[in-house]
């Protein structure tokens, strides 16, 4: 029989948690879907909307974790992957290596993702940019 240590069953339905806006970006919102709790932590699994039109983006920066993809469910987002420009639509997966420089600079209006990513507590740092950034598409 297989022990289940710190992990735990979770099943989350949209009703059970509302999209916030206290997350690591003020432009984006976020729903929890309670893998954090189920995996003591090991696991962040949160979907991610627009809230705001693109201004900055996201700068810059790097992600602290062991493991992260972004399965991009509606519409598209623009990221610069350290001199790549990549365009995410809805269906893609991207699997962000550990400490690869890149930049959100550009989305839809209906952009929405789920971010899945380990550990749950993931830290962001500003990091040095290789190449310029594109300018974002005004949203109509």
């Amino acid at each position: 029989m297989a022990t289940e240590g710190a992990n735990k069953f979770s099943h989350v339905k949209p009703a059970d948690t509302a999209f916030i806006g206290e997350g690591l970006r003020d432009f984006f919102l976020y729903r929890d879907l309670g893998i954090t709790e189920a995996t003591g932590g090991k696991v962040i699994a949160q979907l991610v909307k627009a809230n705001n039109p693109p201004t900055a983006g996201t700068g810059w920066h790097q992600h602290q974790a062991d493991f992260h993809i972004v399965i991009m469910l509606k519409g598209w987002a623009r990221f610069m992957y350290e001199d790549k420009d990549t365009l995410v639509e809805a269906g893609d997966c991207v699997h962000q290596r550990p400490g690869i420089t890149h930049y959100l600079y550009d989305y839809s209006p209906d952009m929405e993702y789920l971010e899945i990513v380990g550990p749950a507590d993931f830290g962001t740092k500003d990091a040095e940019g290789p190449c310029p950034v594109p300018e974002p598409v005004p949203w109509s």
